[in-house]
C-alpha cells in the first residue's frame, strides 16, 4: 500500500520589541534568571495588562507580507492549562477572532512551485523556562521569558514531504527576517517550530491520525524528524497497527521520536474571552500606512537580482534567501566587480570559510570583497593570488590593498620581464615546445605552470598565455 504524507506546521516567531507584550520589562536574552519580571507578567492578584502597540504593528506586517487578510476586529481569549514554568495557570492568547486571517506562501522544492496556505496568525505570550539540574534530581523555572510577545503562523496541512516542510520553514524565516520583526534565532528560541505530521493511504481525503513534533532546534533537525516520523508511522500502518495521536520529542542524540505526552485538542485547554484585555479595533488608515512601509520582499528581490544583475535563478535564491547574504552582496557588487564574480566568490569561498556562522560575524567586509575582486578584474592581481589574499582577510580582517602590498603580491604584468622568462622556459624544455608545436596545444598549461612557479603565482596568466602561444608558434 502506497501512503501520502500530510504536514502543517505551528511556528512561533519572538517578536523583536524592547519590551515585553503586557508589560514593560526587557525582553533581552541572556539576562540572570527571573531578573526580567513584574507583578503583571508573573500574574500576581489585581493587575491589569497593557498591550505593546508594536506587538500589533507586527502582526499586521507579517499578514500583509504573505498576503493574509488583515482582521480588523480581534480578541484575546485565557488558553488554560497547568505547568510549573506557566505562573498565572493560563496563556493569554488569541483563539476564534485572531488578528490575522487565510494567507499563502509560494514555496519552490526541486525546481517545482507550490502554494502553502496559512490557516491564521494570532499573537501571544510566551511562557516561562524550567531549568534542569544535571546533578540533583531537581528543576528550576526562569521566568524572564513569560510575557515575551509571540506570533504563533499556522499552516493548512499542505505539505506533502519533508523536503516541502523544510523550504516552507526557510522561507517564513526569511519573511520574517526581512520585515525586520524577529531575529531568527533558533538555538536562542525566537525561532521555534511544531510539526504536525500523518499519514493517509493514496486517493483517501480522510486525513491519518497525525503526531505533533517537539524539540526541533534547527532546520535541519525538522526536516531530519520529519522524515524518521513518516518512516516510523508507514512501518506502523504497514503492519496493520494503528497511530497513536500524541506528542513527540526530537531526540537529535538518537535521531527518533521520543513519547512526551498525549495530543491535546482546543477543547482541552477551555479557551475563554480574556477579561482584562478589550477588543482590538484597526483602522483600514493604519493597514493601509504599514502596507506602504513593507520593504522588499525576498522574492522581489529575487527577481530583480535576476534582472539588475544579470544573475542565475539558482544564485538570485541562495543570495536573496538571507537579507544580510543579500546586503552584503549588494555592497560587494556596487565596488564595481562583475556580479556573477561577486555572487561566485560568495557562495563558494565565503560560506565556505565561514562554515555556517552568521554573514555578520564574517572578517571579511562586503567593501573587501568587492576591493578583491576588482583587483582580479583589473589585472592587479591573479585569480589564484586572490585565493591567498582572500584567506588572509578572513583570519586579520584587514583590507586586500594592505595585504597585497605587504606581501609584495602585485601581478606581473611587464611585458619584458615576462618575455626573458617565457624565453628561458622554452629553451629549458625543447621536447615540450616540439611537441606543443606539433598539434598538442594542451601543453600550454605546462608552460604557463613553470612560469608561475618562476613569478611565485603573480605572472598576469592572460599575457603569459599570449606570450608563450606567439614563442612557441613563431
Amino acid at each position: 500500500m502506497k501512503f501520502e504524507t500530510v504536514i502543517g506546521l505551528e511556528i512561533h516567531a519572538q517578536l523583536k520589541t524592547e519590551s515585553k507584550i503586557f508589560c514593560g520589562c526587557s525582553t533581552t536574552f541572556g539576562a540572570p534568571p527571573n531578573t526580567q519580571t513584574c507583578p503583571i507578567c508573573l500574574g500576581m492578584p489585581g493587575v491589569l495588562p497593557v498591550l505593546n502597540k508594536k506587538v500589533v504593528k507586527f502582526a499586521i506586517k507579517m499578514g500583509l507580507a504573505t498576503d493574509s487578510v488583515v482582521n480588523r476586529f480581534n480578541t484575546f481569549a485565557r488558553k488554560n492549562y497547568f505547568y510549573p514554568d506557566l505562573p498565572k495557570g493560563y496563556q493569554t492568547s488569541q483563539f476564534d477572532l485572531p488578528i490575522i486571517g487565510p494567507g499563502v506562501v509560494e514555496v519552490e522544492v526541486d525546481g517545482e512551485k507550490k502554494l502553502i496556505g496559512i490557516t491564521r496568525m494570532h499573537m501571544e505570550e510566551d511562557a516561562g523556562k524550567l531549568i534542569h539540574d544535571e546533578v540533583e534530581p531537581v528543576s528550576y523555572v526562569d521566568l524572564n521569558r513569560t510575557g515575551t510577545p509571540l506570533l504563533e503562523i499556522v499552516s493548512e496541512p499542505d505539505m506533502r514531504s519533508p523536503g516541502e516542510a523544510y523550504s516552507y520553514l526557510k522561507k517564513i524565516h526569511s519573511i520574517l527576517r526581512y520585515l525586520d520583526i524577529c531575529d531568527g534565532n533558533m538555538q536562542e528560541g525566537s525561532f521555534r517550530c511544531d510539526a504536525n505530521i500523518s499519514l493517509r493511504p493514496v486517493g483517501q481525503e480522510k486525513l491519518g491520525i497525525r503526531t505533533e513534533l517537539k524539540n526541533m532546534n534547527s532546520f535541519r533537525n525538522v526536516q531530519n524528524a520529519l522524515e524518521y516520523e513518516v518512516r516510523r508511522q508507514r512501518d506502523i500502518l504497514l503492519d496493520g497497527g494503528n497511530v497513536v495521536q500524541e506528542t513527540l520529542l526530537w531526540n537529535p542524540d538518537k535521531n527518533c521520536t521520543e513519547s512526551m505526552r498525549g495530543k491535546e485538542d482546543a477543547h482541552d485547554y477551555r479557551y475563554f474571552p480574556c477579561p482584562d484585555l478589550v477588543p482590538i479595533e484597526i483602522s483600514q488608515e493604519w493597514i493601509e500606512e504599514i502596507r506602504a512601509s513593507l520593504p522588499e520582499l525576498p522574492d522581489q528581490r529575487k527577481a530583480r537580482f535576476v534582472e539588475q544583475y544579470g544573475l542565475p535563478e539558482y544564485d538570485s535564491a541562495i543570495l536573496t534567501g538571507d537579507r544580510e547574504l543579500a546586503d552584503f552582496f549588494e555592497t560587494a557588487a556596487s565596488r564595481g566587480a562583475p556580479a556573477k564574480k561577486v555572487s561566485n566568490w560568495m557562495m563558494t569561498e565565503l560560506l565556505r570559510e565561514l562554515k555556517g556562522d552568521a554573514i555578520r560575524n564574517s572578517k571579511v567586509t562586503p567593501d573587501h570583497l568587492g576591493e578583491l575582486l576588482l583587483m582580479v578584474d583589473k589585472g592587479t592581481i591573479s585569480g589564484k593570488i586572490a585565493k591567498t589574499v582572500f584567506i588572509d582577510m578572513m583570519e586579520s580582517g584587514k583590507g586586500p590593498q594592505e595585504i597585497v602590498k605587504n606581501k609584495n603580491l602585485l601581478q606581473v604584468s611587464d611585458e619584458g620581464e615576462l618575455l626573458a622568462l617565457v624565453k628561458e622556459i622554452v629553451a629549458a624544455n625543447p621536447g615540450q615546445a616540439e611537441e606543443f608545436k606539433g598539434g598538442r596545444e594542451k601543453l600550454m598549461g605546462y608552460f604557463v605552470g613553470q612560469l608561475m612557479q618562476k613569478t611565485k603565482g603573480k605572472a598576469n596568466p592572460k599575457l603569459a598565455n599570449e606570450l608563450f602561444a606567439k614563442e612557441l608558434k613563431g
